[in-house]
């Protein structure tokens, strides 16, 4: 059967329907479009729980900063960049089990583009595989705010280690708190990286 041409008119008018229903649902993030980096997962950070060190527990003071690292029992202080504080707990053969360190606001990063700023800085480290896991704005934390993410890499050595990177804004300071053990040791000691950034003050 032949169409005539007011069927080719309609036939166009309801594909440029369909056309602009697919690209507003495009634009709003439609059904297969991933969540938004800066939602993705918030649950994720249901652990963060504010409040005082354990007992036991000491801390360790940046230089020139008003900001304290929490030092869990067993976990070593060790060196890192001028004006940082970094601590370790190590295995038997000095392999990293965990890591903590805390680092003073070094540039324009903020917590309104914290999840694009953090994965971005890992790869400038020459970290390979970086992949985002989870993160969220609008966190609370000891008389201050802040963005979490957690993410996983590959160091430049071959070694795997996932991460929790958070910056955290107080009345005084914007401070960097990051937390990290190898996938194989995540399970063992993220209750105590989490009780470090529970704890963490700036």
């Amino acid at each position: 059967m032949k169409a005539n041409g007011k069927t080719i008119a309609a036939a166009a008018v309801v594909l440029a329907v369909i056309s602009s229903i697919v690209a507003a649902t495009a634009a709003l993030g439609g059904a297969d479009e991933p969540p938004a980096p800066a939602t993705l997962h918030p649950s994720t950070f249901s652990w963060l729980e504010p409040g005082a060190a354990p007992r036991g527990w000491s801390s360790s003071p940046l230089p020139d900063w008003p900001a304290r690292l929490p030092l869990p029992p067993g976990w070593r202080r060790e060196d890192g960049d001028a004006g940082t504080r970094t601590e370790a707990l190590r295995s038997a053969a000095g392999r990293i089990s965990g890591y903590l360190n805390a680092t003073p606001r070094q540039g324009s990063e903020n917590a309104r583009d914290w999840t694009e700023f953090r994965l971005e800085h890992n790869r400038d480290e020459g970290e390979r595989k970086v992949t985002l896991l989870a993160a969220a704005p609008d966190l609370r934390f000891r008389a201050a705010t802040g963005s979490c993410v957690l993410d996983s890499y590959t160091t430049e050595s071959g070694n795997r280690y996932r991460e929790l990177a958070c910056i955290v804004s107080g009345a005084s300071a914007t401070t960097v708190i990051v937390g990290a053990a190898p996938p194989g040791r995540w399970a063992a000691e993220a209750p105590t990286i989490e009780q470090a950034i529970d704890s963490f003050t700036t």
